[in-house]
C-alpha cells in the first residue's frame, strides 16, 4: 500500500460526480518527514528530489508518519502478504524492501528510474483512466498550471512535487 485513492461524491443522481484522488508521497521540497525523523539519514532526499527511507536505518518510531500532512506513510506491521502469510510472486518481489517494523511509502518507483530503461511508474502503467503522468517536474508543472492544476495543502509550505489537475474526465 505505497499509495491509496481517496474517493468523494458530489451532487445527486443523475448528476452525481465521483472524484478520485490518488494520494501518495508528495516528495516535498520542504519535507517535514525528514526533519521529524529520529535517526539521521533514515529519511532523506536524493539529488533528484525523491524522498526516500533507508530501511537499514529506520527504527519504526513513526515520527515521520505523524509529521506528514498527506498521510502518505505507513507502518509495516507484518511480513505476511495481503491475502495471507504466503506471498504471491509480485509480493515476493517487493516485500523484502518493506521489512516488518519499518515505515514505507511511494518511491516514484525509484528502481525503474535508476534502471534507466524508460519504464513508466507502476501507478502510471496501471491507471485505467490514463490520468497519471510522470516526467520532468518543471514541464509537468507548467502543463498542470495551464489546466488550473494545484498542489494539495499549500498552506503547509511543503511545496510538493505532485500536482493535480481538476475535472479530468475519463470519456
Amino acid at each position: 500500500m505505497r499509495s491509496h485513492v481517496e474517493r468523494a461524491f458530489e451532487g445527486t443522481y443523475p448528476q452525481a460526480v465521483k472524484h478520485v484522488v490518488p494520494m501518495l508521497c508528495m516528495h516535498c521540497e520542504n519535507a517535514p518527514c525528514i526533519a521529524a525523523c529520529a535517526v539521521e539519514g533514515a529519511t532523506y532526499k536524493r539529488d533528484d528530489g525523491i524522498v526516500m527511507i533507508d530501511k537499514e536505518k529506520c527504527i519504526g518510531c513513526k515520527a515521520c508518519i505523524t509529521a506528514c500532512p498527506y498521510a502518505a506513510r505507513y507502518y509495516v506491521e507484518s511480513e505476511g502478504g495481503y491475502f495471507g502469510s504466503e506471498l504471491n510472486e509480485y509480493e515476493a518481489l517487493m516485500y523484502p524492501t518493506m521489512p516488518k517494523g519499518s515505515v514505507d511509502k511511494c518511491t516514484f518507483c525509484v528502481e525503474r528510474i535508476d534502471a534507466g530503461k524508460g519504464e513508466v511508474q507502476a501507478c502510471v502503467a496501471a491507471c485505467p483512466a490514463g490520468a497519471r503522468v510522470f516526467g520532468d517536474l518543471e514541464e509537468l508543472k507548467k502543463q498542470a498550471v495551464e489546466k488550473d492544476g494545484f498542489q494539495l495543502l499549500p498552506e503547509e509550505g511543503t511545496n510538493p512535487a505532485v500536482w493535480y489537475v481538476p475535472n479530468v474526465r475519463n470519456e
